[in-house]
């Protein structure tokens, strides 16, 4: 006698959005932080977001702003989009990094120098403090 067994496709589970056919796996994140002194925090953040929009996913204000860096942004191959957010504060401009590697983090690290102390020709060159989360 045969026996006849039904296989349910792999995954049993109905997807996260309409768009989407499986969830998202997280991706570990490598974090830092710098806060670097400046009077001309929001003036160098708008700047900042608007030279990015260009390319980039961008989203700010006078006071915040982020932007996004594809995993694949000039030819790299990171695990996933890493995230700059940007904070303007009394005296200093906050910037945070959340990569998915530690090379995606440490090559932001030098986007953002190189480009805030191109916007601060002024003050340039900025001390950043940065410090891993």
């Amino acid at each position: 006698m045969t026996r006849l067994i039904a296989i349910r496709p792999w995954p049993a589970f109905a997807p996260v959005a309409a768009n989407d056919s499986y969830p998202k796996v997280p991706t570990m994140t490598f974090s830092c932080q710098a806060a670097v002194p400046t009077a001309h925090g929001s003036r160098y953040l708008q700047q900042l977001c608007k030279h990015w929009a260009h390319n980039l996913t961008v989203d700010f204000n006078p006071e915040h702003g982020t932007v996004t860096f594809p995993k694949d942004v000039r030819g790299a191959d990171y695990p996933g989009d890493a995230l700059v957010t940007f904070h303007s504060a009394a005296g200093a401009l906050d910037v945070r990094i959340d990569a998915t590697s530690p090379e995606q983090r440490d090559a932001l690290k030098g986007v953002v120098a190189s480009h805030l102390d191109r916007f601060a020709f002024r003050e340039a060159p900025l001390s950043f403090d940065w410090r891993d989360l």
